[in-house]
């Protein structure tokens, strides 16, 4: 009996699971023809979005998605932000009235926060693990960006597409 070893995974997650903490934020169309965006009205503020990263688990050592990178599409409009940042967390869930155990694995964001992250323009950023992890029943793994926006800084995340491994 064999297994799958795909090392070549992808998994498109739209912008529309995004939990978007800070900011008036609105599922429109995006500025270009056919997409739909998760769009931040202009504000000055540091907003902090959280994508879910959905791939499969498994209870096995060394078995379901062994997460390697995130990548994000996103547009800022208008104005320069301050500095847009990424980074991975990790949730491990908590036995019954146990509370869950929150971590930042180690990684690479491609681009710098503070510049060409920022700029006016439509991005794709990437963070990329410094230890590639098997996602395990017990625990899950969500991207997060925190934003720090001028006045009329506006955002559109237009999705993000998780990066891994499949065995099974």
């Amino acid at each position: 009996m064999g297994y799958t070893h795909d090392a070549g995974m992808s998994q498109y997650i739209p912008p529309n699971t995004a939990h978007c903490v800070t900011g008036t934020w609105t599922d429109v169309a995006g500025q270009v023809a056919g997409t739909i965006v998760r769009h931040k009205a202009a504000a000055a503020e540091t907003t902090t979005i959280n994508i879910p990263i959905i791939l499969p688990s498994n209870s096995g050592t060394n078995k379901g998605a062994l997460l390697k990178s995130v990548e994000v599409d996103y547009e800022v409009l208008v104005a320069a932000a301050t500095s847009i940042t990424l980074s991975i967390v990790k949730v491990v869930r908590g036995v019954d009235t146990a509370v869950a155990v929150v971590s930042a694995p180690a990684g690479t964001q491609l681009l710098l926060p503070a510049t060409t992250a920022a700029t006016v323009d439509q991005h794709k950023d990437k963070f990329t693990l410094t230890t590639p992890a098997y996602i395990g029943n017990n625990e899950y793994y969500f991207l997060k960006i925190v934003a720090i926006c001028a006045a009329t800084t506006q955002l559109d995340l237009l999705g993000a597409v998780a990066n891994y491994t499949l065995r099974v």
